[in-house]
């Protein structure tokens, strides 16, 4: 209530007509929505009030609040904001061109009000705003003072107008539409903006994300980059002739990574139990085997998980699936769409990014996507690190000594203790922590990676690479299995650990063994967090920054 009353006798004070001043130094002075309150004062205290009164006079000026949108007239076509400053942004200070004449729409971001003759606004369209200059004196003749007056006095910051008339500059060599007409409401904004506090609370600003996007540049600058990086991408894989598709998000299946799933059922299928996917590898593959040699998908997964910075539980993912293709082509493809991705979002293979650290405060770098990345081979590493690391990674009777590694280590044992786990939880503590710039971790313990082929003779490394930037995967890759007897036996023991209690491990695929036994060509298959990319390229540290409407916890 305090911070409303200040705010009003600071409209009062600034621009009632008595103290009107320039108004370029109005403009260059008020925050946007700081003249919300200019003619209902008497309402603020109340949106109910305000609203009632804001409908009770537009009808007396008979001004209809949501009007059916028509076009302007021919007389004064309409124009986009932006084109409007590329056109005419170099015209000189004080120009008045009367020839030129159109009409613009928006949401008014601001609005003074110099004298009963003179208003401004900022009209804002897309991202881009210009300024309207509203005169009696140019407003048609069959204006008198008071109605103009009454009229502009009617439009609230937050409305969505029209404005038409020429284009110029102020002395100042401000861009401006000179109104010749009456504005033209197209819908009233009834509900004060709080531009002035602001809206930082992140339990606010996601579950109104409509006045998140309205006062905060940086939450509509991650979704635009959101829809940049999905564009490149697909052009980028289009270019070397990949074939976008679409596989199911309902299934009685699941495979492709380990995740709890979320459930539910089926009345058209006699009540039957299906779950959303977690990875849409498995069908991927198969599409492959059925002779689409290069296919990709991006698509939304869902698992049943933690949300924290890095996790959210319904994400979005770039899988492709590539026959003929080796790992050294997949990391070579990975630099190559990284190096051109962040080039074509920031304009340079350096990329300034956040993390929040342990104690909750952003960590700031920059990021090079300048190729060749960095490759720690994960075997080797470990053992550079690990004196007392057991000589098989992939044998469980060697989980014992890891677990006392992790102990001795002050790390957080996972559960249940099966060796994947494990093996993670070791090459997040000793090697993860070292991959801010762009790394390559390859050469995982083969038990790691059920679907993956091997690198050795042995059996013991995966043909496999992540890639980490900023100390988080970005990109997980493989060469695929293709021998389905192989696969069986991977799948076997993967139920061994389901049913040592790890609920995250799906139960083994019988139809996508046996697609493989009609020949999976050698593939090379590649999956990228969008997500994780986007918060990247924007320069924001949460993932539900780059996700237009984020999951929130119900409120009670």
């Amino acid at each position: 209530m305090v911070l409303a009353a200040t705010t009003r006798r600071l409209c009062r004070g600034l621009l009632s007509p008595s103290n009107a001043r320039p108004p370029t130094i109005l403009h260059k002075t008020l925050l946007p929505f700081l003249s919300r309150q200019v003619s209902t004062t008497t309402a603020a205290d109340s949106h109910v009030t305000l609203k009632d009164q804001r409908i009770q006079t537009l009808a007396e000026l008979k001004i209809q609040p949501y009007p059916r949108y028509t076009p302007p007239s021919a007389e004064y076509p309409l124009m986009d904001i932006a084109h409007l400053h590329e056109q005419w942004d170099s015209i000189e200070k004080g120009a008045k061109l009367t020839d030129e004449q159109f009409s613009i729409q928006g949401r008014i971001r601001s609005k003074r009000e110099a004298s009963r003759k003179l208003f401004f606004y900022d009209i804002e369209q897309n991202g881009q705003t210009v300024q309207v200059v509203a005169s009696l004196q140019r407003a048609s003749s069959s204006n008198s003072g008071e109605t103009f007056a009454s009229i502009h006095r009617a439009m609230q910051v937050g409305d969505i107008m029209r404005a038409s008339g020429f284009v110029g500059k102020t002395n100042t060599g401000e861009t401006s539409v000179f109104a010749t007409r009456n504005p033209e409401l197209l819908a009233p904004c009834l509900h004060m903006i709080p531009t002035r506090s602001g809206l930082t609370d992140m339990q606010k600003r996601f579950r109104k994300r409509h006045l998140d996007l309205l006062i905060n540049p940086h939450a509509r600058n991650a979704l635009v980059v959101r829809a940049r990086v999905l564009a490149y991408i697909r052009e980028f894989l289009s270019s070397r002739h990949f074939l976008e598709v679409e596989t199911p998000i309902l299934s009685p299946t699941i495979g492709g990574a380990s995740a709890r799933p979320f459930t539910t059922r089926s009345v058209a299928f006699s009540d039957t139990e299906l779950f959303m996917r977690i990875a849409p590898e498995l069908f991927l593959k198969q599409l492959v085997i059925g002779g689409l040699d290069r296919v990709y998908e991006i698509g939304k997964q869902f698992r049943n998980e933690g949300v924290d910075a890095d996790h959210n539980p319904e994400f979005t993912t770039c899988e492709f699936y590539q026959a003929y293709a080796t790992l050294e082509d997949l990391l070579q493809t990975t630099e190559e769409m990284l190096r051109g991705m962040a080039q074509t979002i920031t304009g340079s293979f350096k990329v300034r990014v956040s993390k929040t650290n342990a104690g909750g405060h952003a960590d700031h770098q920059v990021i090079d996507f300048a190729p060749p990345f960095r490759r720690i081979n994960i075997a080797q590493a470990l053992r550079d690190r690990i004196p007392t690391l057991p000589a098989d990674l992939n044998n469980f009777d060697s989980a014992p000594q890891l677990v006392a590694i992790l102990q001795d280590a002050g790390v957080p044992l996972p559960r249940p203790l099966t060796m994947p786990r494990l093996l993670d939880r070791l090459i997040a503590h000793y090697i993860e922590p070292e991959c801010t710039q762009p790394t390559f971790l390859y050469a995982h313990p083969s038990i790691m990676s059920p679907l993956s082929k091997t690198m050795d003779q042995a059996n013991a490394t995966s043909a496999r690479f992540e890639l980490f930037v900023n100390r988080t995967e970005l990109v997980n890759a493989y060469e695929e299995l293709n021998d389905p007897d192989i696969q069986k036996s991977n799948f076997a023991l993967q139920a061994s650990e389901r049913d040592s209690g790890d609920d995250e491990v799906p139960a083994p695929d019988a139809a996508f063994c046996a697609a493989l036994e009609y020949a999976l060509p050698p593939t090379g298959g590649w999956g990228m967090g969008i997500d994780r990319v986007v918060a990247l390229l924007a320069g924001v540290s949460h993932l539900r920054e780059t996700i237009a409407f984020p999951i929130m916890r119900p409120q009670k």
